[in-house]
């Protein structure tokens, strides 16, 4: 491997681990603003409270090039029926671009492990 070559595997690993590190630090941060606004009262990242979990939205509503929207909504607005009879209660104290945050980085989210429960 020539210099070059070397230089180049060594920025890749260093790319790849800082977006490691971002993304990290980007769900830390959205899990903090997760519960801030209450998201935790009746979600969790992995599995159903009151309301489905994280995980099982966001492998819902993967392929959906509408869900952003659509989901913002029904968080702000509250709704029923998508996931059994549970009611969602409005949102309303979490301002709107806060809520796409959330959503958007939900549907980020991979599917559960499930051997790990």
């Amino acid at each position: 491997m020539n210099c070059h070559s070397r230089w180049k595997a060594g920025l890749c690993s260093v790319l790849m681990l800082s977006g490691a590190a971002f993304a990290e630090k980007n769900d830390e941060a959205m899990i903090d603003l997760a519960w801030e606004s209450g998201c935790f009262n009746c979600h969790d990242l992995d599995k159903p409270l009151r309301g489905p979990s994280w995980r099982d939205v966001a492998e819902r509503y993967r392929d959906d090039d509408e869900a952003l929207s659509r989901l913002v909504v029904t968080v702000r607005d509250g709704g029923s029926g998508n996931w059994g009879e549970e009611r969602m209660t409005p949102n309303r104290r979490v301002a709107e671009e806060e809520i796409e945050r959330l959503v958007s980085w939900l549907l980020t989210l991979d599917a559960r492990d499930e051997t790990a429960d």
